[in-house]
């Protein structure tokens, strides 16, 4: 086995860029014409060759907004309950359609797919461009399938520091605590893309801060595959994934 994938444990599959927030905070940019996503029937052979050659923990579905693609998500996540993967989690903004129905039928199919832990993008940044009575239908349709849900705020600086914008997300999640839903730890904002360009300063912009979201390059413990099947140096589309992992070497890892 390669050495530097031996504790391989997690897969992440960024299932578009495209995006139904114009978030202010967001560290890849814009998503100005993001159309392209990820192939999911691909994307779900290769979770089961993986799943085939390493102890998989957990499997997260992101985006952009993942659901704006649901059809690839389901593939995605029905292929991680097929081969028993523990976790299988979903990171959505909550907003792909205005329809009630269409809101029910996709949360009915999440929960078919096997997915069984989802964080709710919710907060100032958020809110100021996606319809947060929208949001809770979401909420309470995927509650009403007994699926794990938490808020999942984004916090400016930290979680404890006293800004307008931590003081507008401490208001919304409010409103989801007093329906029940649980709040994970949430994250804290990176300096780059839209955060680096609208809230520059929050940020001591002369000392650039480790990215939380680096992997160590000698020992990678999750593979992301991007929406065009970039991963790990090479393309999931072009060459096999076990081959990719088989031929890992960490100087074709570069980080930014």
């Amino acid at each position: 086995m390669n050495p530097y994938i031996k504790n391989l444990n997690r897969i992440e599959v960024l299932i578009t860029l495209a995006c139904t927030g114009q978030c202010r905070h967001c560290s890849e940019g814009e998503h100005i014409n993001c159309s392209e996503h990820i192939d999911g029937d691909i994307i779900a052979e290769i979770v089961r060759k993986v799943y085939g050659r390493f102890h998989i923990e957990s499997l997260m579905t992101f985006g952009g907004e993942p659901l704006l693609y649901p059809e690839a998500v389901y593939k995605i996540h029905t292929a991680a309950k097929e081969m028993n993967i523990p976790k299988r989690q979903l990171i959505t903004n909550g907003f792909f359609s205005r329809d009630t129905d269409k809101i029910k039928h996709a949360a009915a199919r999440l929960a078919e797919s096997g997915i069984n832990d989802i964080l709710l993008s919710v907060d100032a940044f958020h809110q100021e461009t996606i319809p947060l009575e929208t949001v809770k239908l979401f909420a309470e349709a995927i509650s009403a399938q007994d699926i794990s849900l938490r808020t999942h705020p984004a916090w400016l600086v930290s979680d404890e520091a006293e800004n307008p914008y931590n003081q507008r997300t401490s208001e919304i999640l409010k409103e989801f605590d007093q329906m029940g839903i649980a709040r994970s730890n949430g994250n804290v904002i990176f300096p780059g893309g839209n955060a680096l360009k609208y809230l520059s300063e929050y940020f001591d912009t002369d000392q650039q801060p480790e990215n939380p979201y680096k992997e160590d390059p000698e020992d990678i413990r999750t593979i992301t595959i991007s929406p065009n099947g970039d991963a790990l140096g090479e393309n999931v589309y072009r060459t096999d994934i076990l081959d990719i992992l088989r031929h890992y070497w960490p100087e074709k890892m570069h980080f930014v």
